[in-house]
């Protein structure tokens, strides 16, 4: 019994470390050509960059934010009911896929691509305050 849980635990392990290193070596310069798993790493690689540049322009406008008079931070509150409608938005966006291979590219494509418009409607603040 457990050697049988210890052959099964180290075929996991090697698994898990095959599959990373494949991961790692996909060219996502053309991910179209890339089979799905291979698309659907690089367009979480893509959301990753696009949240990267969301923190900067994020740590830009929040030195210089300004609170109402109540106390109160809209600026921080927006942000938070944002990040709530993106996660929503393309949890739902994705549902037609629900349980399928494609479904992880289009929850990070759908990400990546309001991230990105995030920065630029932050980066907009920024340079008028």
């Amino acid at each position: 019994m457990i050697r049988t849980g210890v052959m099964v635990s180290s075929a996991l392990a090697f698994f898990a470390l095959s599959h990373a290193a494949i991961a790692q070596d996909w060219d996502c310069t053309n991910a179209g050509d890339l089979p799905q798993q291979g698309m659907n790493f690089c367009a979480a690689k893509d959301f990753e960059k696009a949240d990267a540049a969301l923190n900067v322009a994020w740590s830009l406008i929040r030195k210089d934010a300004i609170k109402a008079s109540d106390g109160s931070d809209p600026l921080l509150a927006g942000q938070r009911a944002w990040l709530e409608y993106r996660d929503q938005q393309c949890d739902a966006e994705s549902l037609i896929f629900e349980g399928g291979s494609l479904q992880p590219l289009i929850i990070s494509s759908c990400r990546a691509r309001m991230t990105r418009d995030r920065t630029e409607e932050l980066l907009l603040m920024e340079r008028y305050n």
